[in-house]
């Protein structure tokens, strides 16, 4: 592979990533309800790997003694370094995280202790959230054992049943995400059960028109190629072997499920039965939003901590 084809290469693990997150510029991570201990114990390591900077919104009694469990001294921390704002109500958290990145004086959303439905709320209010016009979708990155680079997988947590123009929505904020840690020409893999057009499954016919358009200049900045099974799109043998010729094919750098039963289901699959390490954000907004889940670890959370600094220079 030359250069432009092998882009993943310059990252092929999630500490490589973090460690490019030190290169760039200290930017502030706005958390909305940061009274969790899985949360405060991300906060703790990445200020103690100097990743970034945060401002906490929650009740403060409740973080202080989260924090204070996990040896985590706050008031230690420079006010430019950490800042902590009480709130009352978790809504509340959740309009003031919002408001302090739509004003600027923080630059990522986080979430914290509060439902997905609720942050997404905010952060989608037509007076002070952050609106694009576009989908909101989920964009997850993995480290998986024994495999050499890195891959991305959307949408595994945000929209159902996506529509051939959402399919290509999503595909551009993955690429958005992927473009903004190097990878300048992604190889996208529509995911399908089988590598060929069947009229009697429509995710297949949904993946030759995006492969289409892509080629014709709809969707841009990626190389797209589909209906393709998993096998076919991360294995070169696999794709030797059903004689696929395709610069996609055992190459993929982004795979693009079929619905979010089919990306769900791949996700946990990667993370409990492959032992993946993963980072994930949602793209489509003004800035990246880090939507961890309570099942998360500590490390994954630093990871998609990082995974947010990195990509966003790209938004």
């Amino acid at each position: 592979m030359g250069a432009k084809e092998a882009d993943m290469g310059t990252i092929k693990t999630l500490n490589e990533l973090k460690d490019k997150t030190k290169q760039e510029r200290k930017q502030m991570i706005a958390i909305a309800n940061a009274a969790d201990t899985g949360i405060l114990q991300a906060v703790k390591m990445a200020l103690e790997d100097g990743l970034c900077r945060f401002k906490l919104f929650g009740d403060k009694n409740k973080m202080e003694k989260d924090a204070a469990e996990l040896g985590f001294v706050m008031d230690q921390w420079p006010s430019e370094e950490l800042i902590i704002e009480h709130t009352e109500q978790i809504d509340e958290a959740a309009v003031a995280a919002v408001r302090s990145v739509s004003s600027k004086e923080a630059d990522i959303l986080m979430k914290g202790d509060i439902a997905t439905k609720n942050i997404l709320k905010a952060a989608l209010n037509k007076e002070y959230g952050l609106r694009t016009g576009k989908i909101l979708s989920h964009v997850a990155l993995f480290e998986i054992p024994n495999q050499e680079r890195l891959i991305f997988l959307t949408d595994a947590a945000m929209n159902i049943a996506p529509d051939l123009q959402q399919k290509a929505e999503i595909i551009n904020n993955a690429v958005q995400i992927a473009q903004g840690i190097g990878v300048e020409v992604p190889k996208v893999a529509a995911i399908t059960p089988v590598e060929v057009v069947n009229q009697a499954m429509p995710s297949t016919i949904d993946a030759a028109v995006l492969t289409q358009m892509q080629r014709r200049n709809q969707i841009k900045g990626c190389i797209i190629d589909g209906p393709l099974a998993f096998d076919n799109a991360v294995s070169i043998t696999a794709a030797n072997q059903k004689g696929i010729d395709s610069k996609v094919a055992g190459h993929a750098d982004i795979l693009l499920a079929s619905s979010i039963e089919a990306g769900n289901a791949l996700y946990k699959s990667f993370v409990y039965y492959a032992q993946a390490k993963v980072a994930a954000v949602i793209s489509g907004a003004k800035v990246p939003i880090i939507l961890t889940s309570r099942a998360d670890t500590a490390e994954n959370k630093l990871y998609s901590i990082s995974l947010a600094l990195v990509s966003s220079k790209s938004f």
